[in-house]
């Protein structure tokens, strides 16, 4: 019986490395993996739909779930995860020591619906009591001008968001302090190069990462997969055999980390990174499945429905396909 060849767009990630390369396979299926960058992924996704299968937003699958646009059905899987609290830039001389210091002041992000900025929002009013109507908000590009929301979101009345002049950018403002901090998705040029005029809220930002997952319990998921809902529907055997392909490719990827006779990254200390972070995580050492990630699809659902990125209340049940709901990842 010849096997279906689908599609898939996701990231260059170790732990999606043997569905690239063919040494691991959804039961019944071959991949045509493309590696795409996540961001222009996204956005081709909900414009054209033209993948099989496909990393997606978080925030924005909950966007158009909540929409009743049913055009994706979601496996547990959540190929990337990322603390947020070391992405909050701030000029250096606008004043700001502390998370508080945030109330009041001039505030960038790429897009609204951003679950980078999903997450920074949610942790700065559950644990610092500054809500997101506490800023005054401004959109565009980080490193480069121009952006645009890739799916409607409905801002609450009580925020204020404008774009960015045209032709700027983000990091560009908040070097010169047309901006007084930028919740960035990832670290922005110019602060990788060394403009001094731009530093971290958190300078020990891993420390307060590490810290607020001892108190919290929780991991940020940034990205889910999901399928075409007409894929998922002629295919009814696919949402499990892809959930399984990705558990075992992931596992994969974790016994080649472990492996200590040669590094698997250029991490010179990634023997002690590597334990640092089991000792920390134990066995929710990056999950897959749906009741290991409650706790975090649970606070971004509440997240989203606050800050308008959704337009009623979810389950979490209702974003998963039927027969992954109950799947207990093996690794």
């Amino acid at each position: 019986m010849t096997s279906r060849v689908l599609t898939l767009g996701c990231g260059d990630y170790d732990r999606t490395r043997a569905l690239a390369d063919g040494s691991i396979r959804p039961d019944g299926f071959e991949i045509r993996y493309e590696a795409l960058n996540p961001g222009p992924l996204f956005a081709r996704m909900v414009r054209d739909r033209d993948l099989d299968v496909a990393e997606m937003s978080l925030s924005t699958y909950l966007n158009l779930r909540a929409r009743d646009d049913n055009g994706f059905v979601g496996i547990p899987v959540f190929p990337s995860r990322v603390f947020r609290h070391g992405y909050i830039f701030v000029n250096r001389d606008a004043g700001i020591g502390r998370p508080e210091d945030l109330a009041g002041k001039r505030v960038g992000t790429m897009q609204w619906q951003l679950t980078s900025s999903l997450w920074l929002r949610g942790i700065l009013a559950d644990e610092h009591g500054v809500p997101p109507s506490a800023i005054r908000w401004f959109v565009g590009g980080q490193d480069e001008p121009g952006t645009h929301e890739r799916a409607p979101v409905d801002v609450p009345p009580d925020v204020r968001l404008e774009p960015i002049p045209a032709g700027t950018t983000l990091a560009g403002l908040l070097a010169d302090g047309g901006l007084d901090a930028v919740f960035a998705p990832h670290i922005p040029d110019r602060f990788r190069s060394g403009d001094p005029r731009i530093v971290r809220l958190f300078p020990d930002y891993r420390s307060v990462e590490a810290d607020w997952y001892r108190r919290t319990g929780l991991f940020p998921i940034m990205h889910l997969v999901v399928i075409r809902s007409d894929v998922h529907e002629a295919n009814p055997t696919l949402a499990a055999a892809l959930f399984w392909a990705f558990a075992d490719a992931k596992a994969q990827a974790l016994a080649r980390l472990r492996f200590t006779g040669t590094l698997a990254t250029m991490v010179p200390w990634l023997v002690a990174e590597l334990e640092t972070a089991e000792a920390l995580f134990g066995d929710r050492y990056w999950p897959y499945g749906l009741e290991a990630n409650r706790p975090e699809l649970e606070t971004a659902i509440r997240y989203a429905r606050e800050q308008g990125i959704t337009r009623r209340n979810l389950t979490v049940e209702e974003l998963f396909a039927s027969d992954t709901v109950a799947l207990i990842d093996r690794g």
